[in-house]
């Protein structure tokens, strides 16, 4: 009976958080009548591609894809380098002051990145940062950083040292032994952090508003999602077309590195 409580339980759980992205995929393929119809269809009656050709026809679809690619890519293959070395530092090294190293990587990641729209709209400004890609990239790369710092911390320490000792005595210097021994063993981790930057990055809204002001060319996917809006109201079919192909490289993402995703997590988070 126990048991059947809990698989109900995440049944319900599993239907209440897919419904919403199967609508959204299924109101992608209705025709126009089909959703304004006052009587709702779980299935199309005639599924067809017209929302898709409008969403990917608008203007400069191409232009913020490219964009949302880049900074988001760029974010994410500098927070993995940079928290590599710091997560190494951390876990291996003994050196004063890495107590409050960690504490403020701890603070930095339960912070709400909200918070700082104000502050990093000042800063952009001051330094003639404003409608910069590069600007956009620095504060995704700083929302990222955090938690992969503290992922693969927990997965570094998880590793015995004992292995890196035994490459040194064999005669490989320490970024050898590193390199041939640790390494290969962080891809879990590596692959959860990426995916983690990735969703948090290609995401992101807000601070693309505050950002990216006057050039409309340098705004991302997030943004395009609005152009669908107008004094005529929203065209749901297009919206939901736009939305399921913004999702699309996120899911292609998850599928390809799910079974490299849930052992990084569960290290990163539970070793230590």
């Amino acid at each position: 009976m126990k048991r059947l409580t809990l698989n109900a339980a995440a049944v319900a759980v599993l239907v209440v958080t897919i419904f919403p992205v199967y609508w959204m995929f299924l109101t992608a393929f209705k025709p126009t009548r089909d959703i304004q119809s006052e009587t709702p269809t779980f299935w199309p009656s005639h599924p067809t591609l017209d929302h898709f050709a409008t969403a990917i026809s608008a203007p400069n679809f191409w232009i913020y894809w490219r964009n949302s690619l880049l900074v988001t890519a760029a974010a994410v293959l500098f927070a993995l380098v940079v928290a590599l070395l710091a997560a190494f530092a951390v876990a291996r090294m003994r050196w004063r002051g890495r107590g409050p190293f960690v504490v403020a990587v701890f603070a930095a990641q339960m912070a709400p990145w909200e918070a700082l729209l104000v502050p990093v709209f000042i800063i952009a400004r001051d330094t003639d940062l404003l409608d910069s890609l590069a600007m956009l990239t620095g504060v995704y790369f700083m929302i990222t950083l955090p938690f992969t710092i503290v992922t693969l911390r927990g997965f570094l320490a998880a590793i015995p040292p004992e292995l890196e000792e035994a490459a040194l005595v064999d005669g490989c210097g320490r970024l050898a032994a590193f390199r041939r021994v640790a390494f290969p063993l962080l891809a879990p981790g590596l692959m959860a952090t990426s995916m983690f930057g990735f969703i948090t990055a290609w995401n992101e809204f807000a601070f693309v508003n505050v950002l990216i002001i006057k050039d409309q060319s340098l705004r991302t996917l997030p943004v395009w999602l609005s152009s669908f809006r107008d004094v005529f109201g929203t065209d749901w079919g297009a919206t939901m077309a736009a939305a399921s192909l913004f999702a699309l490289p996120a899911l292609l993402l998850f599928l390809f590195l799910q079974r490299h995703v849930g052992t990084g997590m569960t290290a990163g988070a539970v070793k230590g």
